[in-house]
């Protein structure tokens, strides 16, 4: 059983913003900003929405940089996640009751505080290369074995 999600990054180098999990999946971590694609609605739009809702700004438009399929060992669910880069946005960042926005340096990336995936796609990421792959995780969200496929 797939679920289809977004998971979006404004980066305007060497700045990256990334948002603190305040409350459910994945709280206390740093991360992108995203969630579930609606019924009825385009993965795109999923997108935009999100960084609407969860850091307050209005992106002018999203670039697809990649697919990552995440899945748990002896859990049959794969978080289908659609990996899109913004740049040009209206607004400012602000704190939401599910995230709270930071910008970065991209050598001070909290790596140490994020998922443990992050590590191994952010730096194709921010060298504007575009990828797909997928993650098995432990019960306790370690990285278990991965495969990554870079397009030029």
């Amino acid at each position: 059983m797939k679920k289809v999600l977004t998971l979006t990054l404004v980066h305007n180098h060497p700045q990256i913003l990334l948002g603190m999990k305040k409350r459910g999946f994945g709280a206390g971590k740093w991360n992108g900003f995203g969630g579930k694609v609606e019924p009825g609605e385009s993965i795109e739009d999923a997108a935009l929405r999100e960084m609407r809702e969860e850091a307050g700004i209005e992106l002018a438009s999203v670039e697809k940089f990649g697919v990552l399929d995440f899945s748990w060992k002896d859990n049959p669910e794969i978080l289908e996640v659609h990996i899109f880069r913004g740049k040009e946005f209206l607004g400012k960042p602000k704190e939401s009751d599910e995230m709270k926005p930071q910008w970065f340096h991209v050598n001070e990336i909290p790596f140490h505080a994020m998922w443990s995936d992050d590590k191994h796609w952010m730096p194709l990421f921010l060298a504007n290369k575009k990828f797909n792959g997928n993650f098995v995780f432990d019960k306790d969200n370690n990285v278990l074995e991965h495969n990554l496929t870079v397009f030029s």
